[in-house]
């Protein structure tokens, strides 16, 4: 698997998130019925895909030799139905607009920033994102998946 994670859910709707040893918590806000100390998870999506592009302009950037000092991006996503997007050809009456406001902060040339743009939108989670997805959710006993213990 490219990535793997565990999460259990405590009171409310306060999910934590386990990987590698770190710990993420996902909840909703107050007036939706959660505890608020976490992020929405739909607030996690869009983080995965900002931090995503991030990370993968600064390696390019190191690589490339390119005095990068920061990035800022402001990145969100609507829900919209397909007939008012008219660039979408499929079948499905729902489509997603991902939008990431990014800013290169640092000694770049114009050409640079448009270079790191077009490399924000190769990162691994807009490429996720951008293809053909499939989801399979299986149930899984005890036995083949003890639970997570108590924290």
């Amino acid at each position: 698997m490219a990535a793997s994670v565990r999460v259990h859910l405590e009171q409310g709707y306060k999910t934590v998130i386990e990987a590698r040893g770190l710990t993420v918590i996902a909840d909703e806000p107050v007036e939706d019925g959660g505890t608020n100390q976490g992020f929405k998870p739909s607030e996690l999506l869009v983080s995965a895909l900002a931090a995503c592009a991030a990370i993968t302009c600064k390696m390019y950037a190191a690589r490339k030799g390119w005095n990068l000092e920061r990035i800022e991006i402001e990145a969100g996503y609507e829900r919209l139905k397909a007939v008012d997007y008219p660039t979408y050809q499929g079948d499905s009456d729902i489509v997603h607009e991902f939008q990431q406001r990014i800013r290169f902060i640092g000694d770049l040339t114009d050409d640079q920033r448009t270079r790191l743009l077009e490399i924000a939108g190769k990162c691994p989670v807009h490429r996720v994102l951008a293809s053909p997805s499939f989801l399979v959710e299986e149930l899984m006993t005890d036995e083949e998946m003890p639970p997570l213990p108590n924290i």
